[in-house]
């Protein structure tokens, strides 16, 4: 047993999928997130059963959780709609364009943000709750707070840290050019939404440059088209949008700064797994 407690703590996934659970039961029990208890199910079942399927489709002899619920959790989180079918359309896009949609061997764009995005432009009944968090300086501590637990687990914590600082600085900057109190970017910052895009969604070690210096300058990007989508041409869900195009200069950045493409601790992998599988689609 103490084996497999150790073997637990060192994928930073279990501590991904036990830190968006807590937020989820904290949203849905303390702060009314409105999410109905049937679609957070669909969406869990479902981006499991397409995880499994596409497993065997591309012939890979196990199959892992992880990576699915992860995606799962994120989609209850930031994702909402009235419909039960766009729910699971959600989960499905997200986990089956991990196998569909690939450069040199890694999925280009963050799944939950793919399905994410995908709804919203096709349809008027998907949407993202950026408000539903509430702005409490305590509450966006304690989100900061377990976010970076995760990212120090997954050693990817410069894409966060980047993205957030650049944003900041730009919003700031733009509130002290037109001279706003600076209470009004403050603010804008104390958003959930904005926290868990953040450390649970730019940061995914699979979708995100493999050199240091890429990872810092691809979130400094995505940082800048956010703020130009949200604050120049006033459209909302900035960082989320920003996300998806910036996306595809994945395999671009990987091309010009080398570095070494992100494998999940392989020592982790028997809980979960059915059969340990090497170079999975993960």
């Amino acid at each position: 047993m103490g084996m497999t407690l150790k073997n637990l703590l060192k994928d930073p996934r279990h501590y991904q999928i036990a830190v968006l659970a807590m937020l989820l039961s904290y949203g849905i029990g303390v702060l009314d997130f409105g999410v109905q208890w049937h679609h957070a199910a669909f969406i869990v079942a479902t981006a499991l059963a397409v995880q499994f399927i596409g497993s065997r489709l591309c012939g890979l002899p196990g199959f892992d959780a992880r990576s699915p619920l992860i995606t799962a959790l994120s989609l209850t989180l930031l994702f909402r709609t009235d419909s039960l079918l766009l729910a699971v359309a959600a989960a499905a896009i997200a986990i089956g364009s991990k196998f569909v949609i690939r450069v040199r061997g890694k999925h280009v764009f963050n799944p939950a943000n793919l399905a994410i995005v995908t709804l919203m432009v096709m349809s008027d009944r998907a949407w993202i709750s950026t408000g539903q968090w509430g702005n409490a300086a305590i509450s966006t501590l304690a989100l900061a707070c377990l976010g970076f637990i995760v990212l120090t687990k997954a050693k990817r914590a410069e894409t966060t840290i980047a993205f957030l600082f650049a944003f900041a600085a730009l919003v700031v900057g733009r509130a002290i050019w037109l001279g706003d109190p600076i209470s009004i970017p403050l603010h804008d910052l104390q958003n959930g939404a904005l926290l868990v895009f953040a450390f649970f969604m730019i940061s995914d070690p699979k979708t995100t440059p493999d050199s240091g210096l890429g990872r810092t300058l691809f979130a400094v990007v995505v940082a800048t088209v956010a703020f130009l989508i949200q604050y120049v041409y006033y459209q909302p869900n900035g960082p989320v949008l920003a996300l998806i195009i910036a996306a595809p200069l994945v395999p671009v950045i990987d091309t010009l700064l080398r570095g070494r493409t992100y494998h999940w601790h392989a020592a982790a992998a028997k809980p979960f797994l059915i059969s340990n599988v090497k170079g999975a689609i993960r």
